[in-house]
Formats: C-alpha cells, sequence, structure tokens
C-alpha cells in the first residue's frame, strides 16, 4: 500500500472509531429518538442526505450512517477506493459536528469559540448573486498551524483583497485573528472551529449549493459530485505538517473536486491537480487559483486602503468612526446625470468644501455628489443604474461604510482608513474609475463633483437632485409591461442553475432582487452577448398568464431544452423557475385559498407547516413547481404578482418585518387595484398566528378578499 493510501485509510478508520464512539456515548445518555439537527436548514444532516438520501432525523437514524461509512473503507491500495474513504471521513466529521448540538442541549455549541459552526441555508442563499457575478470568484479552505504566523495572515489578506471566500480552521483562526485580521461573514474571512472536523461545515455548503442551486436530487452521488467539481469552485490550503486525519479529510476534500494545496513536500504522493506541494508561501495564493482555474479580474485603484468585494459588509461603529456624512445630520445626495460630449471634461474631479483632514475628528459633513457622464450610447436610463453602484464601490473600499442611497444616505470613514490617508478625493477616484472600468461600452467621459460646503450642497440638493428624482419616479412610475417593446432573458445564476432563465419585465424584476428591467436594458448594452437578451412581446397569447410565444423560445434556449413553457404571472400554471438565490418564496395556503410569502430572514415556521428552507426546497435549481414561486420583495407589490390567480388580494400571511417593508408601496397598489385602504393590517403575521386554523379565524375577522375569491386549487 503507498504511503499516501495509507495515510488516508488511517485518518479515516481513526475517524470511524470516533465517530462510532460519540454515537454510542449519545445514544446512552439521550435514547435512540432524540433529535439531531444542524440548524436553520432544510437538509438534515446535508453530507449524508445528498449522497445517500437518508433524512437523519433522530440518533437511531445514525446506524445507517456509521454502515454506509463502513463501507467506504474498504484499505484497498487503489487511490479512487481511498478517496471514496475520503468521503466516510466527511461523514463522520458531519456526524461529530451535529452530535455537538445535541450535546449543547440548545444552546449554541460555538458560543464560546471564534468559530461560527453550521452555515444555515439562507445564508448560503445569499451567497448565490456574488458567487455568479464573480464578486466571490472562489471559496478557500485554510487549516492547520502556519510555522509562521505571518504566512498565514498575509496569504488570507491576499484572499481577501481577490474577494476570495475563505473558511479558517483549527489554530490558524488564532494566528489570523492575532495578526490583525477582521473576521467574519459580512467579510468573507470566516472561522469555522477548532477541530478538524469542523471542514465539514464548508464542505455541507458546497453540497447544499448542488441541492439548492443545481436541482441535485439526494441519494444522486454521481450527480453531486460532478455538480461540486464542475461549478464550486473551491480548493483547501493545509498549514504544518499533515497527519492521518487532515489527509484523509483532504481526499474527501478531492473526491468532491476540490485540490489540496499543502505547505509541506509530499514527495512522490502529489496527485496533479489534486494534492500539491507549495512551499513557497509567496506562491500558494497564485498556485492555488491555478489549480481551481479561477480567474481575478482585480481593479486598480490608486488610493491608499484596499478596495475589494470583500469589505462590502463591513460594519464601522461609532467608537471606530473618524468622520460621517449623514442625512440625519447633513445635507446629502447622490446624483448620476447624462449630459453631451462637450458638456463634460473627463477625469475632472473637484471637492467644494473642506475634505475630513481639515478638521477635528470626528468630523461630520454634508456631502453632495454629483456625477457628470456622456458618452455616444449613454441613456438617461442608464442614470440610476449607475447611480446605484455608488453604494457598492464605496463598501469596496477597506474602512468605509456606506448604507441608503439618492439623499438618505449615511458613509462612515473609520480611524484606520483616515490614519491610512484616505480621503475624500480617493472617493472621486473610486467613482471615475469603476465607472470607466464597469460601464464602458456607454461612457466616453465622465467628471465627478463633490460638494461638503453646507450652502453649495443644499442648492445642489433642491435645484439637481430632487428634480432628477422626481421626474425618475414619474418615469418608472410609467414604466409598465404594457408599455415596453420588449422584456429581458437574465441567465446570470447557469453557473450554479444551468437550467434557470428569469425573465425580467418591468414589473416584475428578477427573483434575487437585484436586476430590474432598467439594469437588464443597461447589460444588453453593457455586454450584447451576455446573460441579458431581449424577449419580444408580438404575439401575446394571453395577457393574464403572461403567455408570449418569444419567452417560451428564449428560456427554451436558455435552459437548453429543460423547459419548453413559462408563464410570466401565474403561480399555478408554468411558472417561473428558481435558482434559488431568491429574496422571497411564496406558497399556497389552501385552507385560506389564498398564499403565504417568506423571506429568507425570517427563521420562524410559517402556516403551511413549512420554514423558509422548507418551502425553498420545494423549488430551486431550475425546475417548474406549481404552487411554489420565488421572487423578489419588491414584486409582492406588483400588480403583476401572481394576476392570473387573483394578483395581491390572494396574499394571506407575511413575516411581519417582510410586511412592514413592502406595506408602503403593497398599501398602494391595494387601494388602486381592490379599492383598499392599509391592505397590509388584513394580511396576517407570526405576532398574530402561525396555526393555519387561526390565520383563517384571523383572516374571516378581517374580511380578507381572498376569502371570497374561486378556489385557487
Amino acid at each position: 500500500m503507498s504511503v499516501l493510501t495509507d495515510l488516508i485509510y488511517a485518518g479515516s478508520n481513526a475517524v470511524m472509531g470516533l465517530t462510532e464512539g460519540a454515537v454510542k456515548d449519545a445514544v446512552a445518555k439521550y435514547g435512540q429518538e432524540q433529535a439531531i439537527a444542524f440548524p436553520d436548514t432544510a437538509y438534515f444532516l446535508p453530507t449524508i442526505y445528498a449522497a445517500t438520501g437518508v433524512k437523519v432525523k433522530n440518533l437511531g437514524d445514525l446506524d445507517a450512517c456509521l454502515n454506509v461509512m463502513r463501507s467506504l473503507i474498504t484499505n484497498e491500495d487503489d487511490l479512487g477506493k481511498a478517496l471514496n474513504a475520503g468521503l466516510a471521513t466527511a461523514v463522520g466529521a458531519e456526524i461529530i459536528e451535529a452530535l455537538k448540538y445535541v450535546n449543547a442541549e440548545g444552546a449554541d455549541p460555538y458560543a464560546d469559540e471564534k468559530g461560527i459552526g453550521f452555515v444555515s441555508d439562507p445564508i448560503i442563499r445569499s451567497l448565490g448573486v456574488p458567487l455568479v457575478t464573480g464578486d466571490i470568484p472562489g471559496v478557500a479552505v485554510v487549516l492547520g498551524k502556519a510555522d509562521d504566523p505571518a504566512d498565514a495572515v498575509k496569504i488570507v489578506k491576499d484572499y481577501q483583497s481577490k474577494g476570495i471566500m475563505t473558511f479558517l480552521v483549527g489554530d490558524i483562526i488564532d494566528q489570523v485573528i492575532d495578526g490583525g485580521v477582521k473576521t467574519g461573514l459580512e467579510l468573507r474571512v470566516i472561522p469555522l472551529g477548532h477541530d478538524v472536523t469542523a471542514v465539514t461545515h464548508v464542505v455541507t455548503v458546497a453540497i447544499r449549493a448542488a441541492l439548492i442551486f443545481g436541482s441535485i436530487q439526494p441519494g444522486d452521488l454521481a450527480g453531486l459530485l460532478a455538480y461540486t467539481k464542475d461549478r464550486v469552485p473551491a480548493f483547501v490550503n493545509t498549514f504544518g505538517a499533515l497527519n492521518e486525519v487532515v489527509v484523509s479529510a483532504g481526499a474527501g476534500a478531492i473526491a468532491l473536486g476540490f485540490p489540496v494545496i499543502a505547505d509541506v513536500d509530499l514527495a512522490e504522493n502529489q496527485v496533479e491537480g489534486a494534492l500539491i506541494s507549495v512551499l513557497d508561501h509567496t506562491e500558494t495564493v497564485k498556485k492555488t487559483l491555478e489549480a481551481r482555474n479561477i480567474k481575478i479580474k482585480v481593479t486598480e485603484i490608486p488610493i491608499p486602503c484596499a478596495f475589494a468585494a470583500a469589505f462590502e459588509g463591513e460594519i464601522i461603529r461609532k467608537k471606530e468612526m473618524y468622520a460621517e456624512m449623514s442625512s440625519h445630520k447633513n445635507t446629502t445626495c447622490e446624483v448620476v446625470l447624462k449630459r453631451e460630449l462637450d458638456e463634460v471634461e473627463d477625469k475632472k474631479l473637484t471637492l467644494v468644501g473642506p475634505d475630513i483632514d481639515e478638521m477635528p475628528a470626528p468630523v461630520e459633513l454634508p456631502l453632495a455628489c454629483v456625477i457628470e457622464v456622456a458618452g455616444a450610447k449613454m441613456q438617461e436610463d442608464f442614470e440610476s443604474v449607475i447611480e446605484r453602484k455608488i453604494h457598492t464601490w464605496y463598501n469596496y473600499m477597506e474602512g468605509v461604510m456606506h448604507t441608503g442611497q439618492r439623499n438618505q444616505f449615511r458613509i462612515r470613514i473609520s480611524n484606520s482608513a483616515y490614519e491610512a490617508g484616505l480621503r475624500l478625493k480617493d472617493f472621486m477616484e473610486v467613482l471615475y474609475d469603476m465607472i470607466m472600468n464597469d460601464f464602458d461600452t456607454v461612457v466616453d467621459k465622465c467628471q465627478v463633483t463633490l460638494y461638503t460646503d453646507a450652502n453649495k450642497a443644499k442648492e445642489v440638493l433642491d435645484t439637481v437632485a430632487i428634480p432628477k428624482y422626481d421626474a425618475r419616479d414619474e418615469r418608472l412610475e410609467a414604466l409598465t409591461d404594457e408599455n415596453v417593446d420588449q422584456f429581458y432573458t437574465c441567465i446570470l445564476c447557469q453557473s450554479f442553475a444551468p437550467a434557470h432563465c428569469c425573465v425580467v419585465t418591468p414589473e416584475r424584476l428578477g427573483l434575487c432582487g437585484a436586476v430590474s428591467w432598467l439594469d437588464a436594458k443597461a447589460t444588453k448594452e453593457l455586454d450584447p452577448a451576455g446573460p441579458c437578451q431581449p424577449i419580444s412581446k408580438e404575439g401575446c397569447l394571453d395577457p393574464v398568464k403572461g403567455i408570449y410565444p418569444d419567452a417560451d423560445r428564449m428560456v427554451m434556449e436558455a435552459s437548453h431544452g429543460a423547459l419548453e413553457h413559462i408563464t410570466l404571472y401565474s403561480i399555478m400554471e408554468d411558472p417561473m423557475t428558481s435558482c434559488g438565490c431568491f429574496e422571497c418564496i411564496c406558497g399556497i395556503m389552501p385552507e385560506a385559498n389564498g398564499v403565504v410569502i417568506c423571506n429568507r430572514e425570517f427563521k420562524g415556521m410559517t402556516p403551511t407547516g413549512m420554514t423558509f428552507g422548507e418551502l425553498a426546497s420545494m423549488t430551486g435549481g431550475g425546475v417548474q413547481t406549481p404552487g411554489f414561486m420565488g421572487h423578489g420583495r419588491h414584486f409582492i407589490s406588483s400588480k403583476k404578482f401572481i394576476s392570473a390567480e387573483g394578483g395581491i388580494a390572494r396574499i394571506v400571511w407575511m413575516p411581519k418585518e417582510l410586511k412592514d417593508d413592502v406595506a408602503p408601496r403593497l398599501n398602494k397598489t391595494a387601494k388602486e387595484l381592490l379599492g383598499i385602504d392599509n391592505f397590509t393590517d388584513m394580511i396576517c403575521d407570526e405576532t398574530i398566528a402561525e396555526e393555519s386554523e387561526a390565520v383563517v379565524e384571523f383572516l374571516t375577522e378581517k374580511g380578507h378578499p381572498a376569502l371570497k375569491l374561486d378556489p385557487i386549487m
């Protein structure tokens, strides 16, 4: 037997013994009927469920899983069989980690650690968009303990600067944190746990991606392994000496298609493209990205702080803040204006008023931002598309936090960013460079002016920004599905969900909530052969259901023949497919003759008897599931929302947070369509009732219109 296979089997057998002992102890303490589950997932113990179809619900179910583990550990001198033993290690790690949640008896077993443990379904769904757009170009798993902590810190920071999502396992967590790296989901550097078995929490992320986005059926092990290899851009870095358990865990990663890069000499045990030695840490990042064929597009911007998507979720507390520009205290606005070419001086960056270094901290200033762009292909409709990107670009700067939009926003600059030399001139540099980089096909010239002078800022707000916002709102109000010439496809998510295709209309944005009709239109201009292609409205067969021959043709083409027919406004007949990263999901509640809507942030139970995750597991991956539909938040208040079944009058239940968020727009639509004031007061939520009988009782008391409509099924 080779040294490599020997190590793999030794590790697998060790984990087998640990798992058997842990299960035996748990059964002795709690009994076979004791429930076992990871928090906030609809996929049971995901590795076991995806690979075998077994739904582990209690400790008694684990006996079958132990038998599967034993069958995978054949101890044969064959690398393929040894990789199967690596999968057994992954199963054992999952069981050991799941037992921690049982032993904690309701508490978070990671509460006293620096690791977060299990990554929930909603988090995975929220990562769908940045993964498919390339904002997260890859996923790194970094485990072990570096001989020199500075090497680990440098490598993790390098991954972060490139947008790579990095999961940490083992003592490397302490080394990185002690080295000054901020960690957390929002910063895309995520400590999982100190035990090597915590690596299972990133394995289950990859596996649930296959179930959520890829429509891989539980029990289809071959399909699962093909999906993770081809569509999940993950790889593993190990630091320090390799023991047999780490090697066996690495074999499991290789079986999933994730190359393992070690910083020790593996000599003849290297496996081309799968198990690689990189002893020079200055080459580690380059080699790992090459091993997974990950191409990084880095925009070099001459500013004194790091600039990357990984900093987009950074939170800056008041005690960390050097300067703030907030609409709560001062005049603020951001506006993009289309100009003629002779009206714009390219790269003219002007600050009117003081910079943040001209007064003592904490600095509070007004900020009016005027961006003027010109180009032969620039359209007025693209102004708001560029404007919305300001939020993203500012947040890419390390030490900067931006929330809100238009004339209601807050910008905070941290002490560390200020000390690094960040000033408002750098904000203008970011805006100019990113506009000319991302919108180069429609923008030929750009100039930026920032106003921190209070009087000038107020003048800009009153005479430039507000009139422009009002004019745009009138234009958007007039944009309906009926008065535009074409709709658009969006297949951004096909890298994860190959059979999915959104149809984006003025009244139905993409289900991820990130792509409006104007966004799709702009994307077509920016990338003529890209993910958004026009759909002709000619020959409409049914305006109520939204049946268009060209929509059928385009969706069939885009889905590679997986779909033949699609309706735009029905939940019951050929509904639009979902990829898995939808903001909300809608499902039929027959007892109330209506529909329940749940957003992915809601962790409770809905009146359907299912959580968001369980509802979501009914759709996704590009399949049509009549009675279930993924969609964006803003679609809820659309006049086209399931209009084939009666529209918004069917909405009977929503989580309170979602209901409060959509209330202003939904109430306006209800007043216009139904003649009802404060319609959301008639919609039940979890603070009123969760059980179906109590929900119907509430709806009856309120005289909800759904109860008077024809049966929905």
